[in-house]
């Protein structure tokens, strides 16, 4: 099979390109920051918690391989949240240190940026797996409910559903996730797989909020991905469901000096709509 140009295609000082120097200062200097808060996910729960703009926010996997469901939005208006199709065009449908994650139009800004990435030697794996996927989606209790004709009330949209609640949002808010430390890819019938997770004690994901923050992580019921979840070999697998651990940090102020919010869009065209002018207006 050939290979194809990207669609969307990095050029020296558009919007998509990175300012690598800065977001490595930010992963290497770690001396100077203060841990503001930390937290246990347990196995097939949900929480969300803020991250203010210029912070950075770890995921780790304490216990080894387990996969989490991750959701953004922006603090202060939810409307504007992560848009997974469209950061798949951008950055890819697996992604890394350098990337970004993108919200929804019409605000169309960087969320956070990744700046480290202790699975970044993963590559593509024999299958053309990858890790950090935006390829799929959350597990959830409807889809659930068609193959299996049973009620679970703990797939990654429910767990996502009841950690968002004490902020006022609802199972509306919820939206398509990156997949924390979950391999996937499309095998030779074009069809989603998923692969046992590799990451190993210790293994994290970073971000750099480039906003203030909403987010939110669920600790997915299938754990590592090692054991079927549907079809004839399926069965429970809670003896490989682990927890995932956040920590929040303030960096030093040297690093962010000079660093600002990305604002919104620019677009204001308001799609080619005008006003229809009455008889009587003359102007």
């Amino acid at each position: 099979m050939k290979d194809f140009p990207a669609a969307y295609q990095v050029s020296e000082g558009s919007a998509l390109s990175v300012d690598r120097p800065f977001y490595e200062r930010i992963a290497a200097e770690t001396g100077g920051r203060t841990l503001v808060e930390s937290f246990t996910v347990p196995i097939r729960f949900g929480r969300a918690w803020s991250v203010p703009a210029g912070h950075v926010f770890r995921i780790v996997a304490p216990e080894g391989p387990q996969v989490g469901d991750l959701n953004i939005w922006n603090r202060h208006d939810p409307r504007e949240r992560l848009w997974a199709a469209r950061t798949r065009q951008l950055q890819g449908a697996h992604v890394t240190t350098h990337d970004r994650l993108w919200s929804t139009l019409p605000f169309l800004r960087p969320l956070v940026t990744i700046t480290a990435d202790s699975l970044s030697h993963y590559g593509t794996d024999e299958y053309g797996g990858r890790v950090h996927d935006l390829l799929g989606t959350r597990c959830d209790p409807y889809v659930n409910k068609l193959l299996t004709g049973q009620d679970f009330h703990f797939h990654c949209h429910s767990n996502l559903v009841r950690a968002v609640m004490p902020f006022g949002l609802t199972e509306f808010d919820v939206h398509d996730v990156l997949n924390v430390f979950q391999v996937t890819g499309l095998n030779h019938d074009d069809m989603y797989f998923m692969r046992d997770c590799p990451a190993k004690p210790g293994d994290y994901l970073e971000f750099f909020a480039e906003i203030d923050l909403l987010c939110a992580l669920s600790t997915c019921p299938g754990g590592d991905l090692s054991v079927p979840l549907w079809g004839p070999d399926a069965r429970d697998p809670i003896d490989v469901c682990r927890p995932l651990a956040v920590e929040v940090y303030r960096l030093a102020p040297e690093l962010t000096e000079g660093w600002q919010s990305p604002g919104v869009a620019p677009y204001r065209g308001q799609h080619g709509l005008r006003p229809e002018k009455g008889w009587w207006d003359k102007a």
